[in-house]
């Protein structure tokens, strides 16, 4: 029984009770050392299994269990190997990209690795697995000392605990604190332990100390905090003569650290052999005997002097292995020994592990034994590091490049042995380390590929953290150093430059960037990416030059979608967004949706919460709302996932903005109510765009315009969603009485449709045109017979039919909707209130198909006036907007055709997730099954659904 902690016991429990109704939970204990974690976890993984790890009379499938071990948490998926070891024979059954990452990470035959942008992969297929485990039954992973994991380890852990919904998995963590490595767990719920009671104390310590005074127990009942193992040891201590206890300690003292002190003495007061035996176990960390005993041979111990340690059961020995009773006993062990001890001790690890199957141990002891610089300690780091990256370990490879740098003698060695340690750093998430790096590295460097690199982490970094300037800063300048050795390097940096620059919203950058690319005279191949015609053309964009500012975009954007000079998959993605300042929206998605399965194919989890927004903001732009925010919210989840808030920001933007479209304004404030759209970056755009788009679906158009013209007046004001948001400003400014506020904008949006050459560009610039058009001619409008006339006091008429004729098959039907709902309320108001039913009819069709209840409201209560009510009506469509983001991709997949594994595999879930969401959303459309989806129009392409 576990004494004080019937409450958390229940806690845990009541977690394998809900997976054997086939749900799934994750939770991560946390508190000091001794508090009784490692306790908790053995209690409950004793409920479902044997000591043996077999299935126990409890109605569990399997419980998988591992330990972090200090000694492997740089050596990549060391944590991992030790929670499948049983169940590697299911590895082969997984989708096989998965099963070839999976086999990578875990060194079995057959593996193979694609690059930095798969490491999540690995998750994917780790989540897959426990699923499929979990059909046999219950699935328990308990992962104590979860501090002490490897980070590849726990990043595939964490990100298959982020996606458990309805697997019958439970995952549970515990990591030490304070005094250890960090083991943050963001998304997950967490248990935090405390100390236990008093009575629950004075039980145990009756227990362990009921011959000592009862002014010691009270002292060590004081001394202990709470903290079980203090209980325990504590008495223990003080009959040895490690505590005085003479009334209390002038100052308290943290029990672990009285425990590991007590510990500490306990083995100073051991035989000398028994100590470096002790030492050189505490070195090795992983138990093992037979490694231990040939290294401590070389320091003159033998396993025989380990039997004073077990008589004070410091450790024992079992199956073949050392275990320290407590990791605060190894602790002591270790850190209680002189440092030239410690080294001694590596050394001899060194020696005593083979060449063949433990090099990156035996490496990692070699650097521990070495404290002066050593190229020889240095390569065979570099080999590790190697080793690391083949197996998607980079923070591993980080760490083995980092201790190799500060190993190696000569200066342009060490320099590029630290290059590669934050190029591995970046790629394993640890941005700001890796910027560290990187900084330390560059002024020694000469290698243009290396140097560029450098300047794309510490770029990535500095945009991470909003600071695009700073980015813009360090690619211009490499790229300067660049420009005579490497052209083609050098224009590749200059773009990135100029899209950190225009990002930023400072029109100085932008143009800095340009008079910098001139003023180097970079030339690079025919065959080379169009990068630097781009740079000019975005500069040109940003100084309002529309006509001189497309060629150019087009070209790259065009380069991007037949996959010309070259360019690959993060490349490709980086241009997919200029789809929006060409008005080429459909190029746009279907771009995106191209790159969204390649990235999804090859588990290419980097780039794709950038593709994720590109697409959504296509669908936005395209008023296919359901699809888009289906896409942003998975977008979300994964960029946070991978580390990259600076697309989860951007993606949140986006979500802004659907609220917006919906009306639901608590939601809108909640994403994006932080941002003053005076002050908001480039980057943020579309959230601070959502506040007056949100203003002006709800009528309220005074407000919308003061949004629309703090948009306009800040950093963001010459980007493309400012430029899509001009019809939104006229209209607001007309309705609010203002048109003399809105001829500017309606001019630069004109200017801009006309270049882009699109119907639907052409269209909202006709109804822009119709809107400021003089109403007080509305009175001698045309009449329905007769033919519009080219005088002026027909004009708002006749550009309201162009914009219309226009839009017919431009695809954008939200803003066909919103050009009949004007057309349809210009008509009432100019008494033609039978001709403006027809329009508005339409309108509120499409609105309620789509979901923009704002606009559906106005379309309703416009045709109301009119003399016409009519309820709230579907069209005739399958009710969509029943579906949640993520069953709504579920269906339209399995309508498809694809099976559950399949879908799990597209969209990062677990294949009983999957069901899951099929479960959920058939009684929601009324079916109940797969063929009946299709019926219901799910088989047709997604991007031709609207809503």
């Amino acid at each position: 029984m576990l004494e004080g902690r019937t409450e958390e016991l229940h806690q845990l429990t009541s977690l394998l009770a809900l997976a054997r109704t086939g749900h799934s939970a994750a939770l991560v204990l946390r508190g000091e050392a001794g508090i009784g974690k490692s306790a908790l976890l053995g209690a409950v993984a004793a409920d479902g299994a044997g000591a043996d790890g077999t299935p126990s009379a409890a109605p569990w499938g399997r419980v998988l269990r591992t330990t972090g071990v200090e000694a492997e948490s740089e050596l990549p998926f060391a944590g991992l190997h030790m929670l499948l070891h049983q169940v590697t024979d299911r590895v082969d059954a997984l989708p096989a990209p998965q099963a070839a990452a999976l086999r990578t990470a875990l060194g079995l035959a057959g593996g193979t690795h694609g690059g930095p942008g798969d490491r999540f992969l690995t998750g994917v297929a780790l989540l897959t697995l426990l699923s499929e485990l979990a059909d046999d039954g219950p699935l328990l992973c308990v992962v104590d000392d979860a501090h002490w994991l490897d980070h590849a380890s726990a990043d595939a852990l964490l990100f298959a605990a982020r996606r458990l919904t309805a697997e019958g998995v439970v995952m549970l963590f515990a990591a030490r604190e304070p005094h250890a490595p960090p083991f943050p767990a963001a998304g997950l719920p967490e248990l935090r332990l405390t100390g236990i009671d008093d009575d629950a104390a004075d039980r145990i310590l009756a227990a362990h100390a009921a011959d000592l005074p009862p002014y010691v127990r009270r002292q060590l009942l004081a001394e202990a905090g709470g903290n079980p193992l203090a209980l325990r040891e504590l008495p223990a201590a003080q009959r040895e003569g490690q505590l005085v206890a003479s009334g209390p300690p002038s100052a308290p003292v943290p029990g672990p650290s009285r425990v590991q002190q007590a510990f500490a003495d306990r083995i100073a007061a051991l035989p000398e052999a028994t100590r470096t035996l002790l030492l050189v176990a505490a070195a090795e960390g992983t138990g093992d005997l037979e490694t231990t005993a040939a290294a401590a041979a070389r320091l003159g111990a033998a396993v025989a002097d380990l039997e004073p340690a077990e008589r004070k059961q410091l450790l024992r020995a079992e199956a073949g292995r050392l275990v320290f009773r407590h990791p605060l006993i190894r602790t002591a062990a270790y850190r209680g020994a002189p440092l030239g001890a410690r080294l001694a001790a590596h050394a001899a690890l060194a020696e005593a592990l083979p060449c063949v199957g433990q090099v990156d141990r035996r490496a990692w002891h070699l650097a521990a034994a070495t404290t002066e610089p050593d190229e020889h300690v240095a390569s065979v780091l570099e080999r590790t590091a190697e080793h690391a990256r083949a197996r998607g370990g980079y923070a591993a490879e980080a760490a083995a490049f980092e201790r190799a740098a500060q190993l190696t003698p000569d200066s342009a060695e060490r320099a590029r042995r630290l290059a590669l340690a934050a190029s591995a750093a970046a790629d394993a998430g640890h941005g700001d380390h890796a910027a560290r790096l990187a900084g330390s590295a560059t002024p020694h460097l000469t290698d243009p590929a290396l140097l560029a690199r450098l300047a794309r982490v510490r770029a990535g970094v500095a945009r991470e953290r909003d600071q695009l300037e700073a980015a813009h800063t360090v690619l211009v300048d490499t790229a300067s150093a660049l420009a005579e050795r490497a052209p083609e390097t050098a224009a590749r940096l200059l773009y990135e430059a100029m899209t950190a620059a225009w990002t930023s919203g400072h029109r100085t950058a932008v143009d800095a960037v340009v008079e910098r690319a001139a003023a180097l005279g970079v030339e690079p191949s025919p065959s080379a990416p169009p990068y630097l015609p781009a740079v000019t053309g975005l500069a040109r964009l940003a100084a309002g030059d529309t006509g001189a500012a497309l060629p150019p975009l087009r070209r790259l954007f065009d380069a991007a979608r037949s996959r010309e000079h070259g360019l690959d998959l993060r490349e490709r993605a980086s241009v997919a967004g200029w789809f929006a300042p060409l008005g080429d929206l459909q190029g746009g998605v279907e771009l995106a949706a191209d790159l969204e399965h390649e990235c999804r194919e090859q588990g290419a989890v980097g780039p794709l919460p950038l593709v994720l927004l590109q697409r959504a903001r296509a669908r936005v732009l395209l008023g296919r709302h359901g699809c888009a925010l289906a896409g942003a919210e998975d977008g979300v989840r994964i960029a946070r996932d991978s580390g990259q808030h600076h697309y989860a920001h951007q993606l949140t933007g986006v979500l802004a903005h659907l609220a917006a479209l919906d009306g639901d304004e608590a939601r809108v404030r909640e994403l994006a109510g932080h941002l003053d759209p005076r002050q908001a970056p480039p980057g943020r755009v579309w959230g601070a765009a959502a506040l007056p788009l949100l203003e002006l679906g709800l009528g309220r158009y005074e407000a919308a315009l003061r949004g629309y013209e703090d948009l306009a007046a800040g950093p963001a004001g010459h980007t493309v969603v400012a430029l899509h948001c001009l019809p939104d400003h006229v209209e607001a400014a007309v309705r609010a009485g203002r048109p003399d506020a809105a001829h500017e904008a309606a001019r630069r949006y004109a200017d801009w449709a006309e270049h882009t050459g699109a119907a639907w560009a052409r269209a909202i610039a006709a109804r822009c045109r119709a809107l400021l058009a003089d109403e007080a001619t509305a009175q001698t409008a045309p009449t329905a017979t007769s033919a519009p006339s080219a005088h002026s006091a027909y004009s708002a008429y006749s550009a309201y039919e162009e914009a219309l004729t226009l839009h017919t098959g431009d695809g954008r039907p939200f803003e066909q909707a919103r050009t009949r709902l004007l057309f349809g309320e210009w008509l009432r108001r100019a008494g033609r209130r039978s001709e403006a039913r027809a329009p508005l009819r339409a309108a509120l069709d499409a609105f309620e198909q789509i979901g923009a209840a704002p606009w559906a409201g106005r379309a309703r209560a416009e045709l109301r006036a009119t003399g016409e009510s009519r309820a709230r009506q579907g069209g005739g469509r399958v009710p969509l907007e029943r579906l949640t983001p993520q069953e709504r991709q579920v269906v339209r997949l399995a309508a498809a055709g694809m099976t559950n594994r399949d879908i799990g595999a597209q969209l990062f879930l677990s294949p009983r997730t999957v069901g899951y969401h099929l479960y959920n959303a058939y009684p929601k459309l009324g079916v109940s099954s797969r063929g009946e989806l299709t019926r219901l129009g799910f088989g047709a392409e997604e991007e031709e659904l609207s809503a």
